[in-house]
């Protein structure tokens, strides 16, 4: 079932298919994972974020004009969620001024590692965002075979191709494929092409 298009999977949880709701939630975990991991927030607020993300799809749902937005949409709704979860931790939690882990960004807390300047850490948490909607919008086989493919330590090419099922010669043209597929998914698209508005795609 990871196979099945994102539009058909919205298409058929729309319509009160659990088994539909269930695949969306199976994959696109990892991502919301990714992205609310990037700020440093206790796993109990954590959990909150993605169930709130989570119950605000469902509200959503049934609006949902384009599909291949939906990557975007959970990115951009679990960013603002959690930065909406720091701003009120910063409001009732003391911090030192001189803490080089808080930065006031826009009046808005937000943690970033070490002394790195502000826009750098932004703008590399914004690409691994991206790249974590990007292969959301793969096939499982091709998200697999990337992912293989970056494993630390390496894996050989016969560990990779045993594991997928697939032949040496595969590897090279499959990946291709992924890599061809992953510039134009919409969440690379978008980043290209500036901010993601969390409404576009999406019904009032």
């Amino acid at each position: 079932m990871d196979d099945i298009p994102i539009a058909e999977l919205v298409a058929a949880a729309a319509a009160g298919g659990e088994s539909a709701w269930d695949e969306i939630v199976n994959r696109f975990s990892p991502l919301l994972a990714g992205v609310i991991g990037g700020y440093r927030l206790p796993p109990a607020v954590r959990q909150d974020i993605a169930q709130i993300v989570w119950l605000r799809l469902v509200e959503k749902l049934d609006t949902l004009r384009d599909p291949q937005c939906l990557p975007g949409w959970l990115v951009t709704t679990a960013r603002h969620e959690a930065l909406r979860q720091i701003e009120q931790l910063s409001r009732t939690q003391a911090r030192d001024p001189l803490d080089a882990y808080w930065v006031d960004q826009s009046d808005v807390v937000v943690t970033l590692p070490g002394n790195e300047p502000p826009d750098a850490a932004l703008l590399r948490q914004e690409r691994h965002e991206a790249l974590l909607g990007a292969l959301a919008e793969l096939p499982a086989h091709q998200r697999q075979l990337l992912q293989l493919l970056i494993a630390d330590p390496p894996l050989s090419y016969a560990t990779i191709a045993s594991r997928l099922g697939i032949s040496i010669g595969n590897i090279g043209p499959t990946r291709a494929r992924a890599l061809d597929r992953l510039r134009q998914s919409s969440a690379l698209q978008a980043l290209l092409e500036g901010p993601f508005e969390p409404a576009k795609g999406w019904g009032k």
